[in-house]
């Protein structure tokens, strides 16, 4: 299954609440008549992430297909033609960023009801390739996140090796996505012993900051 995650920015100009209506209403409808999209999900950040300015991004929209022929002739339709077009309205396409990825699912746990879903955009550490952060990801660190026992669900998105290929090279070099029950329940694990063994081991091998996360609630358009 071949993952495609489209961080998104708002038109510059518009209010973040008119650009989250916009798209979890009339572009969610006209998303939903694309061909061979398994699940589509919208994920807007809170509100309340904006009282100390700009977040990076202004959300994340993951369309998961079957493989990269699927995503190419999905591509090639009437109906994507109609969703790009309909992104001009809204969308502003220099500051968005594509990510073709495959999911791991380090920790399946049920995603919770009205939860919160923290996205991490990754950054792999300078002179280490692209498949050794992926491997030291997966499964080094995977397992320590996977001891947090106040993390509902953990999963990880990591960049497809073919895109380093080509020009431009990929934005990020992964998403980390965790679900928890509320923001009070998330803040409870900083300073365990578990939460901050996984902090500590982010030096290993990201140069990630604070500022590439993300507090977001998650609208399932296609299910």
């Amino acid at each position: 299954m071949l993952k495609a995650c489209t961080l998104v920015k708002r038109m510059q100009g518009m209010e973040v609440e008119t650009f989250q209506k916009y798209w979890l209403g009339k572009h969610a409808d006209i998303v939903r008549k694309l061909p061979l999209v398994k699940r589509y999900v919208q994920s807007h950040p809170l509100l309340g992430g904006y009282r100390k300015g700009e977040l990076i991004y202004d959300g994340l929209a993951e369309i998961w297909v079957d493989n990269t022929e699927a995503l190419r002739s999905m591509a090639k339709s009437d109906a994507y033609k109609a969703v790009t077009e309909d992104e001009t309205n809204f969308i502003d396409p220099k500051n968005t960023s594509l990510l073709l990825t495959e999911e791991h699912v380090i920790k399946d746990g049920k995603i919770p009801k009205d939860g919160i879903k923290s996205i991490g955009l990754v950054t792999r550490k300078n002179g280490m390739s692209a498949q050794d952060f992926q491997t030291y990801w997966k499964n080094v660190h995977g397992p320590l996140a996977n001891e947090i026992s106040i993390v509902r669900r953990y999963v990880q998105s990591h960049t497809k090796l073919a895109g380093y290929n080509r020009k431009p090279k990929p934005s990020w070099d992964g998403i980390g996505i965790t679900w928890f029950d509320s923001v009070d329940k998330m803040k409870t694990s900083i300073g365990t012993p578990e939460y901050e063994s996984t902090l500590a081991d982010g030096a290993n091998f990201t140069e990630t900051t604070s500022q590439n996360l993300m507090l977001t609630r998650e609208h399932f358009i296609i299910e």
